[in-house]
């Protein structure tokens, strides 16, 4: 019968809503949107001409564009061309010519842990995989299992401590709203009655979000009292030579702890200061093997230690390589290519340093000049914060009433927290940028 394959289908649906079962996964929450992708997103989808993106973690141009480093075309160009390249797996503990260097840009050519060989470098997928390499070895390793971080710290850091095993993750003050400056008294306070022998996680440089950074007495008086509490020190260095222009100058915090012979671990990225923030397949340059184009994958970074002596270094690299090797197997090459070739040949390491030079004085009048107008405009309140920090980003003092009038009404996004990145402003958007902050003030005075 003509009925026979319809009945057939309507019993075979019949059968299928009886036998459907709730999904293992149906009582999972989804999860909150990343803030800072989150204003990313909304951003673009506006189409209000005047709209502002002070959210993005990533440097932009006089012309608010994504700028490639002239050294990184330089070298990719070079690398296009030289057949010996090839796209076989590193080492477990990533190219050693990038880990020495990286590590020696760091520590400084006459660092005792430099010259008495008790350093190491493992790479790992930029500074996040960096620290997320070094707690999960500390987690398992170290004895002590309380963490501090900044308060405030990175938006990542504690999902990270959370997903590698850390419960106890305290805060020591360190950001002061009266001034907008560094709380000194208070984060030595905290550090000074923390448990003794805790992880400390300190920002090298260009504090993420303050943009507050301590000096270097201040420092000074920072090393006197981890040093008295034998806390153990993990740097989170995102951002050297980007925060000053200064690549030996960013580094004096770590250098310093090191000198007093503290062990340590550094996650380091190159992200920032190289430009090198994602994977990319074309248009810049490409290698075309049996007319596939190959992706490319950029995001390097590494987790430098620094220790007592040159046995336990070599015990705590292969147990980083283990880690790393369940982690992601093998790290890419492509990016740690380009920093190692920057970093090891004279001229183009020059090439380099003024492109971050480049980078580096272009945020500092950027912030020069969004004081400028704020004072201009007779904006409420006192804006010094502005340029007495540093960095990409700075912690503006914003209320999130401000925050919000400055998004639905001004279309200038950031975060709710107010922190902007220097790098969204540009001379043909900075008066725009300051007078929405006067309305949004203004309108919703802080109490």
């Amino acid at each position: 019968s003509y009925k026979t394959p319809m009945l057939i289908a309507q019993a075979m649906m019949a059968g299928a809503k009886r036998v459907r079962m709730e999904s293992v996964f149906s009582k999972v929450e989804a999860a909150p949107p990343d803030p800072v992708f989150h204003v990313k997103n909304t951003f673009q989808a506006d189409k209000d001409p005047r709209k502002v993106n002070l959210g993005v973690g990533a440097y932009r141009t006089e012309e608010g564009q994504p700028w490639v480093l002239p050294v990184v075309h330089t070298i990719e160009a070079q690398m296009s061309t030289d057949p010996t390249l090839d796209h076989e797996y590193l080492p477990l503990d990533g190219l050693r010519a990038f880990t020495d260097a990286a590590s020696r840009l760091l520590l400084g050519d006459s660092s005792p842990a430099i010259t008495q060989n008790r350093f190491c470098g493992v790479q790992a997928l930029s500074g996040t995989g960096a620290v997320r390499l070094g707690m999960a070895f500390l987690f398992r390793y170290y004895p002590n299992k309380t963490v501090y971080v900044s308060k405030p710290t990175w938006g990542n850091h504690r999902g990270i401590l959370k997903d590698t095993g850390f419960t106890d993750v305290r805060e020591y003050r360190y950001y002061e709203k009266e001034t907008r400056g560094l709380d000194l008294q208070g984060m030595l306070e905290d550090l000074r009655s923390a448990p003794e022998g805790s992880i400390i996680l300190l920002h090298a440089c260009a504090h993420n979000p303050t943009g507050v950074d301590p000096n270097r007495e201040q420092w000074k008086a920072i090393l006197a009292a981890v040093k008295e509490r034998r806390h153990f020190t993990f740097f989170d260095c995102a951002y050297q030579g980007f925060a000053s222009g200064d690549l030996d100058a960013d580094a004096w915090a770590v250098r310093e702890f090191v000198q007093e012979g503290l062990e340590l671990f550094v996650a380091q990225s190159f992200s920032k200061n190289f430009g090198l923030y994602s994977e990319w397949a074309g248009p810049r340059v490409s290698k075309d093997v049996s007319n596939v184009t190959v992706s490319l994958d950029e995001r390097v970074g590494q987790l430098c230690c620094v220790l007592s002596d040159f046995e336990t270094v070599a015990v705590v690299r292969s147990q980083l390589k283990m880690f790393g090797r369940r982690m992601w197997s093998n790290c890419p090459n492509h990016g740690a290519r380009i920093v190692a070739t920057a970093l090891n040949n004279p001229s183009l390491y020059q090439e380099w340093c003024d492109n971050v030079t480049t980078m580096a004085d272009r945020v500092r009048s950027m912030r020069e000049e969004l004081h400028h107008a704020l004072k201009a405009n007779g904006t409420p309140g006192s804006w010094t914060h502005i340029t007495q920090q540093i960095g990409m980003f700075s912690f503006t003092g914003l209320t999130p009433a401000q925050v919000e009038c400055l998004t639905s009404k001004h279309h200038v996004y950031l975060l709710k927290n107010g922190r902007i990145n220097m790098c969204g402003l540009n001379s043909s958007n900075v008066e725009y940028v300051a007078d929405a902050i006067k309305d949004a003030v203004t309108t919703y005075p802080e109490d």
